[in-house]
């Protein structure tokens, strides 16, 4: 029986590394539909029209080496507000939620749009300046010489942008669970999510 798990939540909350970790613990599928729009924000930058993008994309191109740039991730925001592009790309996400045996799908609206049926929803949040923090250690990490402030107006311009657009704005679905990990180390904020999850799912099911 397919078994679907929403999980939404703003950059740099930590949804990425919880939703493989869930999907880990269940043994299913996970897809970071972040990276379909990183991936048609990418070939934007190429000079391609945006629908163009999103209308061709194909698997290999989730597997391009730069699509956790800060010049990728602010070109795939601007991507994401576009409703044409959205809409290009919803059939891809229901097909992957509806596998057998069950997903994780990750992003912004998950829960409220792709799989508004999905039989459990997180949404999983930080504080914006926790959050820059955060992508400020991964940028370093990589080399990335920036500073604290520039990495917290672009998450703040950022979260602006999902959350004001008017197509599928970043919001949690009224049946969510939300999961601030402002103050979680990642075991604590796994095992959150884990609870939540299970505490959907039929108890012959639970992993």
């Amino acid at each position: 029986m397919a078994f679907t798990i929403a999980i939404d939540g703003p950059a740099a909350a930590g949804k990425g590394t919880i939703s493989r970790a869930v999907a880990a613990h269940y043994g299913v599928a996970h897809l970071d539909t972040g990276l379909l729009y990183r991936a048609v924000g990418r070939r934007t930058l190429d000079g391609v029209a945006p629908l163009e993008a999103a209308r061709a994309l194909v698997a290999e191109d989730l597997k391009a080496d730069d699509l956790r740039s800060p010049e990728v991730a602010q070109a795939a925001s601007k991507v994401a507000v576009l409703p044409e592009v959205r809409e290009a790309l919803v059939d891809f996400q229901r097909a992957f939620a509806a596998r057998a045996g069950g997903a994780v799908l990750d992003g912004r609206d998950i829960g409220t749009v792709i799989c508004p049926e999905a039989e459990a929803k997180l949404f999983v949040t930080a504080s914006a300046e926790v959050r820059a923090q955060r992508r400020l250690d991964e940028l370093r990490a990589k080399g990335v010489e920036t500073d604290f402030d520039s990495v917290l107006a672009d998450v703040r311009e950022r979260d602006a942008r999902d959350m004001d657009r008017a197509d599928a704005p970043l919001r949690p679905a009224p049946d969510a669970v939300t999961i601030d990990t402002s103050a979680l180390d990642i075991e604590a904020a796994i095992a959150a999510a884990i609870a939540a999850i299970d505490g959907r799912r039929p108890s012959s099911g639970a992993g």
